[in-house]
């Protein structure tokens, strides 16, 4: 059995993503263009059943993007969980609106839809789930929530490429939804982000927000960014899409092995209508989590991943006072080990051991 260090992620890039890359380079066509324009169609095809999409640099300029062509701006209030990467809570207040911060269900790490409830005033004008770690966030009941409310509702989908709740993908639900193409996500295009959307308008404006306000060329219609993905990106996003699916089910084989094998932790609950794509395979250690994760590596050279530490609402960049007790909960236990498709029998033996011999030594 090999010894070998088991990275937490590990992107997968091989000869089909190069040679994508070598193509264009080979074209002399390199910023915005055809290739993104595939992408974008594809992407629509094969994870919104039809819905548009809009290509852009990152995921964090998704989220930005949208929430100002969906008209957030200062003034305005959007709920968000604060366990979830910063991304969330920033791009709310890069439009100059206000992040409040709600309180997380401890089944799936989503916002609690009471409390969620318990927030909404008068300012409010939209609720922005995540879909964390690849499972799918209540968006049933955010939209039926939203929809009593007159309010929006967004989708932090950075982690969720192919999840779907009561037989819908993720992505579909909201006014728009963002999808990350980071290179540690399910699939990349080496840095990127794709925006969906329902609305007409809205996508115009996406379209417009991305290449600095303009539809034609330096006929600027308003004040916009330069947020365009490449078509080196996107020739790389090209072919991982054609991979997403098979390595979906490989990550869902890994922790379906996982969950079976392991003793002693908390493994990651799915709920009965929903499908997890596993962008991270998440348990709880009520213990010291931290100590934990430093003898996996230590004695089992294993890594594994925190996210997140750090509740958003008690970063300095916030620096706020709610009390949050699930969230709290969440950053001091939950920790991921690897489910990636490169593992291989013995790599996923050798996690399931090294996991369970800690847990019983109460490491």
């Amino acid at each position: 059995m090999s010894n070998g260090f088991i990275p937490a992620a590990k992107p997968i890039v091989g000869d089909e993503e190069r040679a994508a890359v070598d193509a264009v380079l080979l074209s002399g066509m390199l910023a915005q263009g055809a290739e993104v324009a595939e992408f974008e169609k594809e992407f629509s095809e094969e994870l919104l059943d039809g819905r548009s999409a809009v290509a852009v640099n990152s995921g964090t300029t998704g989220l930005h993007l949208g929430l100002l062509a969906a008209g957030i701006g200062p003034g305005d209030e959007v709920i968000v969980p604060s366990f979830t990467f910063a991304a969330t809570a920033n791009s709310v207040a890069l439009t100059g609106a206000t992040p409040v911060f709600a309180d997380i269900e401890l089944d799936h790490y989503a916002l609690d839809v009471d409390h969620v409830t318990s927030l909404i005033t008068e300012k409010t004008k939209g609720i922005m789930p995540v879909h964390l770690y690849g499972h799918p966030a209540d968006v049933v009941a955010y939209r039926a929530l939203a929809d009593r409310h007159g309010i929006a509702l967004f989708e932090d989908a950075a982690q969720a490429h192919g999840a779907s709740l009561a037989g819908r993908k993720v992505g579909t639900f909201g006014e728009f939804a963002m999808f990350s193409l980071y290179p540690t996500k399910n699939m990349t295009s080496g840095e990127g982000g794709m925006v969906s959307t329902g609305d007409p308008a809205i996508e115009r404006r996406l379209r417009l927000l991305r290449n600095q306000g303009m539809e034609k060329q330096y006929e600027n219609e308003l004040v916009g960014f330069n947020a365009r993905m490449t078509n080196l990106h996107a020739a790389i996003g090209r072919v991982q899409l054609t991979k997403v699916g098979r390595w979906t089910e490989q990550r869902q084989s890994n922790a379906a092995f996982l969950t079976d094998n392991i003793e002693g932790l908390a493994t990651p609950k799915v709920a009965a209508d929903a499908v997890h794509v596993y962008h991270q395979y998440t348990v709880r250690v009520e213990g010291d989590r931290d100590r934990f994760a430093a003898a996996l590596k230590d004695e089992y050279n294993i890594g594994s991943g925190v996210y997140y530490p750090i509740p958003n609402h008690r970063l300095p960049s916030f620096a706020r006072t709610e009390d949050l007790p699930n969230t709290e909960i969440a950053a001091k236990e939950v920790l991921s080990l690897p489910v990636h498709p490169s593992l291989d029998t013995e790599d996923l033996d050798r996690i399931v051991t090294a996991v369970n011999s800690l847990a019983k030594a109460g490491a």
